[in-house]
């Protein structure tokens, strides 16, 4: 469901008309200008998307005699529309802003352009209808890679991000990550807005990380690229050594490189995460060390 008074606040709309619904039940990240509607044509009329009316309908508006307005909009409104916006600070006729009252249809304005409100629009509901989930990590953008720092309780995740942040990289969410698909094979994190810039250090407790460290150590989203898993050290456990082949994890169906890293005492993690950050770019340009040491010792035995 998208809220309407999210989608008029992060769109800056002035609402016309008011209405008594407080949420649209949009499944699809498009709207529909219903120019056609407005000539007849209901054949194909994507009803259950925003309206968005720009100047070439509004123009059309303004020139049909009124009784033929009215009639046509009746037509209109007859449909479950969620809502209609009128850009470029274009006033809507009368009859519209009647139709909608009787059937409880917001109308709002923007004194945006069509063109660019439209793209604003898909951008917006693209992110308010993506897939989400909520994840109990960290995650810091080290070296422009987004990494995931998930394991359990204690672990030291909150430890590993404050050192990073100290050696000059950056925090965006701490404790709770919000997650959500943006493109089929894309995901972003974000840190819930009550507790941004906020990180929880065991034995001192709450502390404030813009305010310790400035603004450029927090950030409010970033692409994840990778996910370092921490967990405690097995002795029996096989942990990998020579990096051939990558293991990787699942978020909302997006493939993820993972990076299990046992944790004990003398191990620097920060150290680690930034290694696991850096070797990711190196194997989005193609280079990979494992491979290149394994052709050398392939060269030299062929020699």
């Amino acid at each position: 469901m998208i809220k309407a008074a999210d989608f008029a606040s992060h769109l800056h709309l002035t609402l016309l008309s008011p209405s008594s619904r407080t949420e649209w039940d949009i499944h699809s990240a498009d709207f529909n200008r219903p120019g056609m509607q407005f000539c007849g044509y209901y054949e194909y009329f994507a009803y259950e998307r925003p309206q968005i009316i720009g100047k070439v309908e509004m123009t059309y508006l303004n020139s049909m005699d009124p009784q033929v307005r009215t009639a046509m909009l009746q037509k209109y409104f007859s449909y479950p529309i969620p809502c209609i916006i009128c850009c470029r600070d274009m006033q809507p006729p009368s009859e519209l802003l009647e139709a909608a009252r009787e059937k409880d249809v917001p109308v709002y304005l923007s004194d945006r352009v069509t063109t660019v409100f439209s793209f604003d629009c898909v951008q917006y509901l693209a992110r308010a209808l993506a897939p989400r989930v909520t994840r109990h990590a960290v995650l810091v953008d080290v070296y422009g890679v987004g990494v995931l720092i998930t394991g359990e309780s204690g672990v030291g995740k909150s430890e590993t991000a404050l050192e990073l942040i100290k050696r000059g990289h950056v925090l965006i969410a701490d404790d709770v990550v919000d997650i959500h698909r943006e493109d089929e094979n894309v995901l972003i994190g974000a840190c819930p807005e009550m507790i941004r810039d906020f990180m929880e250090i065991r034995g001192i407790g709450i502390i404030d990380i813009r305010a310790m460290y400035g603004v450029s150590a927090v950030a409010q989203r970033k692409k994840i690229d990778i996910v370092v898993h921490l967990e405690k050290w097995v002795e029996t456990k096989e942990y990998v050594r020579l990096g051939m082949e990558d293991d990787v994890t699942q978020i909302l169906d997006v493939e993820l490189p993972l990076y299990v890293t046992p944790v004990r005492p003398g191990r620097n993690i920060a150290i680690i995460v930034e290694v696991a950050a850096r070797n990711y770019s190196l194997k989005t340009r193609g280079y990979s060390a494992p491979h290149e040491l394994d052709r050398r010792i392939n060269s030299r035995m062929d020699g």
